[in-house]
């Protein structure tokens, strides 16, 4: 990159020298006018390769101060390499230098890319494999989910549809017994549980849907174990010939 900022600059006082014959300032200093833009850098790295290598020569120098001055002019050899760098031939070498990299460099990028494409369809195709294996995986755990739930859904004797909370009250037995409930359920709570989605329900409707249930072997109805004087709630108790149920079970 470098090499060719020291060609440009090279090429362009090259061009000034040769559209103002004579001898002409090396460097441009202020207003007055000069071959290379400035002292420093990739034009000063420019001048001195153009004096060494014969493109320029230097024709006189003038000291004011600590500053030399040098004044050149352009060689045969300065013509030679600008119609070498400048010159439509030279341009059209370019072109054809660039057009045979690129045609010499197509199949190259082209396998290239076919390569790259090969390893996103591999990868794709990997990432879809694992997407697969994931959804059949969450497939059976739903499918053994529904199988389990249909497993716990309670089932009831023929004729339970007559009472309309039949299947809550079995539901609610068998939850609590899933949770390590102690004892059997006391009647107050089960009426209390099937409240809370039958606001209508009546205490003398409680205990019928109750008889009836028990008598389709639905559910159990047991006594209370002590006398019925120890009751905290007595209402909700059942009586029965010599017993009082107040307990219920599946």
């Amino acid at each position: 990159m470098a090499g060719d900022k020291v060609t440009e600059s090279i090429v362009a006082a090259l061009k000034e020298a040769l559209a103002t014959p004579g001898e002409q300032r090396l460097f441009r200093a202020g207003k007055l006018a000069g071959l290379f833009p400035g002292r420093g850098g990739v034009h000063a790295a420019a001048a001195r390769q153009a004096l060494r290598d014969g493109l320029l020569e230097t024709v006189r120098t003038e000291t004011k101060g600590k500053t030399v001055i040098e004044w050149v002019r352009l060689t045969p050899r300065g013509v030679e390499f600008l119609h070498a760098h400048e010159s439509p031939l030279a341009v059209l070498r370019d072109v054809r230098a660039l057009l045979q990299n690129t045609r010499e460099g197509i199949p190259a990028w082209l396998a290239d890319v076919c390569r790259q494409l090969e390893e996103l369809n591999r990868r794709l195709a990997a990432d879809i494999g694992r997407v697969a294996q994931q959804l059949e995986a969450l497939t059976h755990r739903v499918e053994e989910a529904l199988r389990r739930a249909a497993l716990l859904t309670p089932t009831l004797p023929d004729g339970s549809d007559a009472v309309p909370w039949a299947r809550e009250v079995v539901q609610y037995l068998e939850r609590r017994q899933a949770v390590g409930a102690a004892g059997e359920c006391p009647l107050p709570e089960l009426f209390a549980a099937l409240k809370a989605n039958h606001p209508e329900l009546s205490l003398v409707a409680f205990h019928d849907g109750l008889r009836w249930l028990r008598d389709l072997k639905a559910i159990r109805l047991l006594p209370f174990p002590s006398p019925p004087t120890q009751l905290t709630e007595p209402e909700y108790a059942l009586p029965d010939g010599a017993e009082v149920l107040y307990f219920v079970a599946r």
